[in-house]
């Protein structure tokens, strides 16, 4: 076995057990991180939150703790992403709505929504 594939395992181990030891709540609370990739040249290490986490409300703040956290721990990191599988800023293609508004957020006059008892 080549140094180099030593490391890079050990690597994967250290973040493997950063996340263990750090974020037992993503484990307890029905969620899963796991190592997508991990670019060793760059120092960029690829989570998906899975689980539990994907839709919850408090994921964003789990993951920039990860980010915040890793980096200051893991001197060979140097970025971290990580995803839910919920888009990720991207369009989802759902979005509130509210009464009275089209699907295209305009003015719909036949729909007023709910009228007051009085």
């Amino acid at each position: 076995m080549s140094t180099e594939s030593q490391s890079g395992d050990d690597l994967e181990e250290r973040v493997n057990n950063f996340l263990r030891r750090n974020f037992p709540q993503i484990q307890m609370h029905g969620g899963t991180a796991a190592i997508q990739n991990i670019d060793r040249e760059a120092g960029v290490v690829d989570l998906q939150l899975g689980g539990a986490c994907s839709g919850c409300g408090i994921s964003p703040m789990t993951i920039q703790a990860i980010k915040s956290r890793m980096t200051k721990e893991i001197p060979e990191i140097d970025a971290v992403n990580a995803d839910t599988g919920m888009g990720g800023g991207h369009d989802s293609g759902m979005s509130p709505s509210f009464p009275g508004e089209d699907a295209d957020g305009e003015d719909a006059e036949e729909d007023e929504g709910p009228q007051a008892p009085f």
